[in-house]
C-alpha cells in the first residue's frame, strides 16, 4: 500500500516562497498522479494542482495559477509543490494525495493521502 509523507511546511512572510515535498513509500509513486490540496480553518478542502506520472500538470485553482507549480522525481518517489509569491490567504494545511490519473471535481477521489503540512503566511 502506498504511503505518503509531506514535509517542508512552516512560517513564511508574504511574498515569500516555500517548497513542500511528498515522499511515497510501500509502492512506487511513479505509477500515480500526485495531487495537492489545502484546507484552511473553517473552509472546505480545495484541490489545487496535479502532476501526472509523466509530468503533465493540471491546475485546478485559479488562485494559485502563475504562483504554484509542481514537479516530481520518480527515481526518488517524491513530488514537490513549489509555492511562490505567497499571500496570507494561502495559509492552510496542505496535503498531497495520489490516484492513477489526475483529476478534480465531483466523483473524483484520491486513493492515498498524506498527513498534511501546515503552511502559515504571516509577517
Amino acid at each position: 500500500q502506498l504511503q505518503l509523507v509531506e514535509s517542508g511546511g512552516g512560517l513564511v512572510q508574504p511574498g515569500g516562497s516555500l517548497r513542500l515535498s511528498c515522499a511515497g513509500s510501500g509502492v512506487s509513486l511513479s505509477y500515480y498522479g500526485i495531487g495537492w490540496f489545502r484546507q484552511a480553518p473553517g473552509k472546505e478542502r480545495e484541490g489545487l494542482i496535479c502532476i501526472s506520472p509523466h509530468g503533465e500538470i493540471t491546475t485546478r485553482a485559479d488562485s494559485v495559477k502563475g504562483r504554484f507549480t509542481v514537479s516530481r522525481d520518480n527515481a526518488k518517489d517524491t513530488g514537490y509543490l513549489e509555492m511562490n509569491s505567497l499571500k496570507p490567504e494561502d495559509t492552510a494545511k496542505y496535503y498531497c494525495a495520489a490516484r492513477l490519473h489526475c483529476g478534480f471535481g465531483s466523483g473524483v477521489t484520491y486513493d492515498y493521502w498524506g498527513q498534511g503540512a501546515q503552511v502559515t503566511v504571516s509577517s
